[in-house]
Formats: C-alpha cells, structure tokens, sequence
C-alpha cells in the first residue's frame, strides 16, 4: 500500500469514528498539500460530507481531526491534524515513518510499484503503432507507436500480461495497384521522373509512382483492379509479389522501432489481411444474432446509440454491395479474436482521434452482438495531432509529409550538438551514444508528456532544453546523481542508511518519491502517459532543489548525514531510471 493509500484509510476509519454511518462510502478526498507551511497532505473529506450532511464542514473536518489525533501512534505516517479554513483538514506526517517507508522502496526491485496477484492478473492486448505496408513510417505514425509502447510497459510493470499487436495496414484495393505496379517494374526496369531506378527500398518514391500511374493511366488502373481480384482469390504469383511488399516494408518498420526503442517485433505483427478467412464468419454471427439489416444494396449494422443529423439510427457497413468488406468488419473480427482465442480481458487501442465514432460504433456492436461481454474492458486510446508552430499539420518546407527516420536523425543531430557543448571532453563514441539517447528520448518525451488527446507543437528548441518539462532535463537529474557516486568512488548498494527526510528539501523530495507507485498505477488504468511525466518532472525538480541546499560530499557534512543524502540519492536516480524506461527512454552516465 502507497502512502497516500494509506492516508486515506486513516481519514476514513476517522469520519467513521467521529460520524457513523454518515460517512461510510464517502470519498477521502486526500490530495498533497500545495503550500508545505500547511502540512503534508490535505483531506477534503470534510466539506463532500457537509453539503450531504446538511452540516458546517468545518464542524465535521474537526471532529475528523479530533479522531485522526487519538489513533495516533508509533509507525503510524501521520502525526498531526488540523482544520483549515471552512474545513479542510491538514496533515503532516511522521519524519521517522517517512524514513522508513522511503527505505523500504529503496529495498524493492520495483520501488514499490504494485504488482497483480495471480487472481486479479488480466491480459490486456495493445493495438498500437499500425503503419501502412509500402509507405514509410512518417511523423504521424510517431504517436500511436510512442503513447502503445509507453501503455505496453507499464500495464507489464504493473502485472499484467501484456500481447502486443501492430495491426499493420497490408491489405486492401490499394495493393492491386502497387502489386501490379511491382510487376511492371520488375519487366521494364522503370525509372522515377528523377532518372532513379524504382526499387521497393524507397518505399515513398515507389507508392508515389504507383498512385500516379492509377491516377493518370487508366489501362494501368484497369490492369491494377483485375490485380486486386487475384490477391482476393489467393493467386500464386501475386500473392508471392504481395509478401515482397511486405517483407521489405517490415524490414524498414523493424528499423525505426530499433532506434526508436520501442517493443515490437514480428511475432507481435497481424494485420489486417490475418483476418481475411475471418470476415464472411464475421457477417455471419452479426446475421445469426439478427443485427444485420440491407441498406442499397449493403450490409449494415445499427450500432446502438449513434444517430445521424437528422435524428435517424446510423448504419455502420460491414459488407458492401459488391461482397467487399470494411474496416469494421474487420475491427469486429479482430475483436472476436482478441477477446475469445488470446483470452484478452482489456483491449487497448492506440489511434488518432480522427477515429474516436469508428472504435465508439465498433465497440457498442461487439458488445450488442455478444461478440464483448460487460465483463471485457474494451477501450480507445485517441491522441491528437502534431503541429508545427504555425499550429498546423507538422510538414517539411516543401509541404510534404516529414519522414520519421529523417525526424529521428535531425534529433539526434541537434542532440549531439548540444551534448558536445556542454561537455567537449567526452569522446566521440561516447558523444555520439549520448547524443542518441538523448535525441531520441526528447522527441519520445515530448510526445509523452503532452496530454496525449491534445496536439501537440513539434518544437526542437523546446524538447532539447535543459531546463523545464524535458527529457535532457530529467536525464541530467540522473546525471548528476550518478556523478556524486562517481566522483566518491561509492557503490550505491554499500549504503545502508535510511534515506534523509530531515531538511525541507530532503522531506519534499521524499513525499515526492512515495507517491511514484501511485503514478504508475494510475497510468496503468487511465492509460495517460503524461502523468508519469509530471510527476518524473516534479521529482527532477525537487532533486535539484535538494542539490543545492543539501551538500553530499563535502568535508564538513558528518557521515551519518552523507550516507542518509547518499542512500536518498541513489532512490532517487533508480526512480527516475525505472521511470524513463517506462517511457521507453533510455537513461546515459554522462552527459
């Protein structure tokens, strides 16, 4: 149990006390303190109680604190109680209680992040990154691959079974023209309109080449549309020109998400043509259940609760009149596969906020057709846009769509630039591993640390600071932690000392450390990122406050405080390591 947690348990059992019955299922209402002058923590219990009660708040929040102040006792976090203002109570906890609660997460591998039992453990599968075969990832995929990878780590780190899905965009009308594409190229030797030859390693020059010829060659769309009929009917050849699309675009997709650190591989890779043999069985249980209407020609369902401008039920096509099927069918599928073969709990979908009423309908018909039972969690992660800062769509000077490779190497660049300045005697190896980490771990956290169903302002100056809500920035907390060890010649597993919590600064710093479980777990069921961020930065913060006020090293600090700042330290640089790399950043040794 968190501090905070246990906080609360304290207030309730004392409303029970003082009230009765009056405050069972009232909400504790504990937040910390915003001002420390007042306390550590802040029970608001007081004034819900007062407007259900018909009483003054500040009447009950001092029979609360009266309470709160008999159970007082040895080991117990909170030492203090005392109302404020119309009925807030104040709480100031136990310095000793601190210590060793601080001292006990320094003992745990996972600094006291809770972990499901075998009973509550579910398995949760994550949709996320899905890019397009035959185009190269580009900045929009960055999201969706960033925000799942993030999600995938920390519902892992907090006990769950995690299956990771990359529902990648491998099937469709469109392959016909880029396989019949491939064909002719592979006859003709073709050529782009800049002289270069046309090879599928160039994954944008290729589907541009391709969509040109379809839009401007009608004997070619033609030929492409006859193309589209012989993948559907499983013909030899394409089908094997369809896996050389495939193949090469994943080799280009295993790339980014090597450099970008993220955990995806091909065994996690099913897209949407690995539920081609599922759809016409789709159709077929929506019709059993008799959800399946006709609407000109086309199968449709009516999800539900979804009515069009003029107030009429809204169909959602899963079979067009030519016997095609769409994405909801194949969403549908997918769930029935998720939920009924990999035995999911919680589904988690990680896409743009363009596609909010598409998973809204889809879901709502999963659960009418019993394809979902209420018991199944199935939930849409939406994230806005990235901008440029003219707040519009994030492009190149050109107006063209910005590659995530060349996004990744101009961080990278910008990273290794400033590391050099900042610190000329490291060497190139060690600059350039840096300048990695770095680059890479700013356009992740700045992705991360935005509210992630806002958009967000692409902005390099801004994401490569070292001052504010950065990656450099928590990076060179860690930094710095790691260079006192160093320049003591001190392993951080030979201090024994229960971590500081005397100075203002230490305790800050503490209470700061104590409500990391809490974070992750709310992560872990709001699906927010950014909330670890805040908190990682709140921490970097109060580090670097306690930096300057609380001397380590120095000669004239007695040892029995050194080690305690030493024991605090070292907790510090594990939480905001474990952190980051809940993020997915990765953390260096100099900087």
């Amino acid at each position: 149990m968190d501090v905070r947690s246990e906080i609360e348990s304290a207030v309730t059992a004392a409303a029970l006390a003082a009230l009765g019955e009056d405050a069972r299922d009232a909400d504790p209402l504990v937040v910390p303190a915003k001002d420390p002058r007042f306390g550590d923590y802040q029970a608001n219990l007081a004034m819900g109680l007062g407007k259900k009660l018909g009483r003054k708040p500040r009447e009950l929040g001092e029979a609360i604190a009266v309470e709160l102040g008999k159970a007082v006792h040895e080991g117990d976090p909170i030492a203090s109680a005392e109302v404020a203002g119309p009925g807030f109570v104040n709480l100031t906890l136990s310095t000793p209680a601190l210590r060793q609660r601080a001292a006990a997460m320094r003992a745990n591998d996972r600094l006291g992040v809770a972990t499901a039992n075998t009973a509550d453990r579910q398995t949760v599968v994550v949709d996320y990154s899905s890019p397009n075969v035959a185009k190269e990832m580009h900045v929009g995929h960055l999201r969706s691959t960033v925000i799942g990878d993030c999600i995938a780590r920390v519902l892992e780190a907090t006990g769950q079974r995690v299956v990771r899905q990359n529902h990648l965009g491998d099937w469709g009308t469109q392959f016909g023209m880029l396989i019949e594409h491939l064909a002719e190229v592979s006859e003709t030797h073709a050529r782009t309109p800049e002289g270069e030859p046309i090879a599928i390693g160039d994954l944008n020059a290729f589907y541009q080449e391709a969509k040109r010829r379809f839009d401007d060659d009608e004997a070619f769309a033609d030929r492409s549309r006859r193309r589209v009929v012989a993948l559907q009917s499983g013909d030899e050849a394409t089908m094997d020109m369809w896996h050389e699309l495939v193949g090469e675009s994943l080799k280009h997709f295993d790339a980014a998400y090597q450099r970008l650190g993220v955990g995806l591989t091909r065994d996690e890779v099913r897209g949407e043509s690995a539920y081609n043999d599922r759809l016409a069985d789709t159709v077929d249980a929506l019709d059993a259940k008799g959800r399946l209407r006709e609407s000109q020609g086309a199968r449709v369902v009516y999800p539900p609760g979804f009515v069009d401008r003029e107030g009429e039920p809204m169909p959602m096509i899963v079979r067009k009149s030519d016997g095609g099927f769409l994405y909801a069918t194949t969403d549908l599928a997918a769930i029935r596969f998720r939920l009924h073969e990999l035995h999911a709990d919680r589904l988690v979908y990680v896409v743009d906020a363009r596609q909010a009423q598409h998973f809204a309908m889809v879901f709502a018909e999963a659960r009418e057709a019993g394809f979902a039972g209420d018991d199944a969690r199935l939930e849409y992660v939406g994230f806005g846009m990235v901008l440029g800062k003219d707040r519009k769509p994030f492009k190149t000077r050109s107006g063209g769509t910005v590659r995530l490779a060349d996004v990744m190497d101009e961080a990278v660049t910008r990273a290794r630039a400033a590391v050099t300045e900042k610190n000329p005697k490291l060497s190139d190896t060690e600059a350039d591993d840096v300048a990695e980490a770095v680059g890479i771990g700013a356009i992740k956290y700045a992705d991360l640390s935005s509210d992630r169903i806002k958009d967000y302002v692409f902005d390099w100056d801004r994401m490569l600071t070292l001052e504010g809500n950065t990656a450099p920035y928590l990076l060179n907390a860690y930094v710095r932690i790691r260079s006192i060890f160093r320049k003591g010649e001190i392993d951080p597993a030979a201090i024994v000392a229960e971590p500081a919590c005397d100075e203002p600064q230490e305790r800050a710093l503490v209470l700061r450390l104590l409500e990391y479980p809490r974070v992750v777990a709310s992560v872990a069921d709001t699906l927010e990122p950014h909330r670890l961020c805040n908190h990682l930065y709140e921490l970097a913060s109060a580090y670097h406050k306690f930096y300057e006020h609380c001397p380590v090293l120095k000669d004239d600090v007695a040892p029995d405080t050194r080690d305690a700042r030493l024991a605090l330290c070292d907790l510090v640089a594990r939480t905001l390591h474990h952190g980051l790399g809940l993020l997915g950043i990765r953390t260096v040794e100099r900087m």
